[in-house]
């Protein structure tokens, strides 16, 4: 670990592999690598860049900025900015050579007034089709394509969100198709008018489930780091994790019964054992949620962790036999021997998604980028 507190362990293989495996998922649609959010804490560049090796022909990101840092770093794949701009970013999209998002028509008049220096102008259109947040009403999105057009900007696609892809029985299975009915009941005039646009919808759990939802090319995010959308074992969808986050004992200690540790007393040692102090807290990304119930792995075997996660340090029980004196590898997400602790897991753990956890590994936790 070369002194670091913790390091995160990017595979580059593993990202290709994932975008390969979402590539078949999508049939004769493409695949738009999403390299938001640092690549949901993996690394924009990196797994850009692996991305389009593995099948990717396209990128998007929520910001001007994460475009930006692609294009520095040299990257020319079409990118698409899906996020709100204002003031400058819109110029700036234009300059990073992006295609951007639209429902509103300011927005549309914004963005053609920075097309200069013969740059076009390319939005998406974006259809609220049940998301509920951005969107205009697919009744709508024909007048409004017309209307861009007129303002002088390049229909490029038309687009919706799906709220519930992820959820494969229940009401929200029944939504998804809901949502699918009524994007593709506006294509064919969309088509007719706009023979040159594209059509997409599709997410990574939609790719996964869906194949009539690819259209023409899907936007996959969670996916391609080899977490499952759906919250279960990743190796039932054929994509690998591609994180890895490690530290180390830098302290075993040994704890008499009823001794504490962390800051509440809010754990007890229930008999003498051994306790690990391990160099990651929530400043790391390691999430307070995991007080008195996350896992790590040392020695190939689980050890709780025990008492409050505090900024900087998480302490475990290793046992009563345990045999580490400090120094020993931790895995807070990964394999080690024979067991292994998910993202998923985690998630679950602490109530949440797999996305939230790997983008909540901080900066102050280096990324190794390799294979």
């Amino acid at each position: 670990m070369k002194g670091s507190r913790s390091t995160a362990h990017v595979d580059l293989s593993a990202v290709r592999h994932n975008a390969a495996r979402l590539n078949r998922a999508a049939g004769d649609a493409d695949l738009m690598a999403v390299v938001k959010a640092d690549a949901y804490g993996h690394g924009a560049v990196e797994c850009s860049r692996a991305a389009m090796q593995g099948g990717a022909s396209s990128l998007a990101v929520a910001s001007v900025e994460e475009a930006e840092e692609l294009r520095l770093a040299g990257l020319d794949a079409p990118i698409l900015v899906m996020s709100p701009l204002a003031g400058n970013g819109f110029a700036r999209a234009i300059a990073a050579g992006c295609d951007v998002v639209a429902w509103d028509i300011d927005s549309v008049r914004a963005l053609a007034a920075a097309a200069t220096g013969g740059r076009p102008a390319r939005v998406h259109v974006e259809v609220d089709s049940g998301m509920g947040r951005v969107g205009i009403a697919p009744g709508d999105a024909l007048a409004f394509a017309e209307a861009a057009r007129s303002a002088g900007v390049e229909v490029a696609a038309v687009m919706t969100h799906f709220a519930t892809a992820d959820e494969m029985e229940g009401p929200g299975a029944g939504f998804m198709r809901e949502q699918l009915v009524r994007f593709r009941g506006l294509l064919p005039a969309f088509r007719e008018q706009f023979p040159a646009a594209r059509a997409h919808a599709a997410n990574s759990a939609a790719t996964l489930r869906e194949p009539g939802a690819a259209f023409d090319l899907v936007r996959c995010g969670i996916a391609l780091y080899g977490c499952s959308p759906f919250g279960d074992d990743p190796a039932a969808h054929d994509l690998i994790p591609v994180m890895a986050w490690r530290s180390r004992l830098a302290l075993v200690k040994p704890f008499r019964s009823r001794e504490s540790a962390g800051y509440g007393r809010t754990w007890r040692a229930a008999r003498g054992t051994w306790v690990g102090i391990v160099p990651v807290g929530y400043a790391d990304g390691y999430a307070r949620d995991l007080s008195n119930a996350g896992e790590v792995l040392v020695g190939g075997r689980r050890a709780p962790v025990v008492g409050t996660v505090s900024m900087d340090l998480i302490a475990v029980d290793l046992g009563p036999e345990a045999p580490e004196r400090g120094g020993e590898e931790v895995v807070l997400i990964g394999r080690q021997g024979d067991e292994r602790i998910t993202a998923e897991e985690v998630a679950e753990r602490r109530g949440s998604i797999s996305y939230e956890v790997t983008c909540a590994v901080s900066r102050r936790v280096p990324r190794i980028h390799g294979e």
